[in-house]
């Protein structure tokens, strides 16, 4: 299993993995404009040359970045690509100095395993919501607001 950042090649199969999802309700669909234009901010996992996971990290402000279409192929599920990929994100988040990571999901478990905790929506600024409108789920988001603190001093 190899991580790496995503290349052009990879929209395609970044995109079906969460369309995937997403047709079952379990995360929110991401347009391929959407994808091409924040791929410098997606990691993928790869196995053999095949993507069987990915996801990126969205700067929001000067003290918040968010972990946003975490997905993993379901024949690579539960073998740690997820929680590799939070990982990563949260160690690039700490090489940017970025105190606080969240996420908006419908997976609270995986997140809390990950060390997040849950807050209430209200607690985060504004600015993350800017997305939002363009939800078909706007405004009855079921979705639980996750963060976790980190060390920028740290290891």
């Amino acid at each position: 299993m190899k991580f790496r950042k995503a290349r052009i090649t990879d929209v395609e199969p970044i995109h079906a993995l969460i369309t995937y999802y997403a047709d079952r309700g379990l995360m929110l669909a991401r347009p391929r404009t959407m994808l091409y234009e924040g791929l410098r901010e997606f990691t993928i996992a790869e196995d053999r040359g095949r993507v069987v996971g990915a996801g990126s990290l969205h700067i929001i402000w000067e003290d918040l970045a968010e972990i946003r279409a975490l997905a993993v192929d379901p024949a690579y599920a539960r073998q740690g690509i997820g929680s590799g990929l939070v990982k990563m994100f949260i160690e690039e988040a700490r090489e940017l100095a970025l105190p606080r990571v969240f996420a908006l999901t419908y997976q609270q478990e995986f997140f809390e395993k990950c060390g997040f905790r849950v807050v209430p929506k209200e607690s985060l600024p504004q600015k993350v919501w800017k997305e939002c409108v363009n939800c078909p789920k706007f405004p009855n988001c079921e979705e639980v607001a996750m963060i976790i603190d980190i060390d920028v001093f740290g290891p």
